[in-house]
């Protein structure tokens, strides 16, 4: 029987496909307030704005490929059972072919209805105010906002507490409620924390190896340490 690893990862790891990271040093993403488009306060404000933010960033990622971090993935699961929990909300781990991926805040790639939430669409066009869901409400870009709950968190604890390997991708483990997860794990399970300017310390537990390095280099030793 395999070991079982999970992956949490963050916009450091899609940083190489040419992603931005979720935030700027001016606290800016992609040249906005987060307040003005990611919060349900912004959607109720400003409609147009919300969808024409969230067309640009679907455009953008059809243009990107997966790099070899998520290609390096892939490959564990030549030898492990590897489920992946992403707070990234492109399908850059679903393009490398990994086949187990939960995403906490959305898929940008997705849309949903306004009042049905369980009714869920693929879309790749611009969304626009007046597409509507097939029982006529407004649809929205399936993506968790500031101040929503975050519906898929219980399945990730339950996916987090069957790891008997854990590793941290491009994530500072500082956005909540994800960053809860690597409290999950049983005691004395492994983890491997990659991240250039990482926040945790080796010192925080006593079974984290801190990786200090981008997502890509970061894969490659980890594939020489559990290869």
């Amino acid at each position: 029987m395999k070991k079982k690893i999970v992956v949490l990862t963050g916009a450091g790891i899609s940083a190489a496909s040419g992603i931005k990271t979720f935030r700027d040093a001016d606290g800016l993403w992609e040249g906005h307030n987060i307040e003005d488009v990611a919060t349900p306060q912004a959607w109720k404000k400003n409609k147009q704005l919300v969808l024409d933010f969230y067309n640009q960033r679907r455009k953008q990622l059809l243009t990107i490929q997966p790099n070899e971090a998520h290609i390096l993935l892939k490959k564990l699961e030549q030898k492990y059972d590897v489920s992946i929990i992403t707070q990234n909300v492109d399908d850059l781990h679903e393009r490398a072919k990994s086949s187990k991926v939960l995403h906490l805040h959305g898929e940008l790639r997705k849309v949903r209805s306004t009042v049905y939430e369980n009714l869920v669409y693929k879309w790749d066009e611009d969304l626009n105010l007046g597409d509507y869901c097939e029982k006529g409400a407004q649809l929205r870009p399936h993506i968790v906002w500031f101040g929503e709950a975050v519906p898929n968190l219980p399945k990730a604890i339950e996916i987090t507490q069957t790891a008997d390997i854990l590793i941290i991708i491009g994530t500072s483990m500082q956005v909540y409620p994800a960053a809860n997860l690597i409290y999950e794990v049983l005691p004395k399970t492994p983890i491997y924390f990659i991240d250039p300017n990482p926040s945790i310390e080796a010192s925080t537990t006593n079974n984290i190896t801190v990786i200090s390095d981008t997502a890509v280099n970061g894969m490659k030793k980890i594939i020489e340490l559990l290869w």
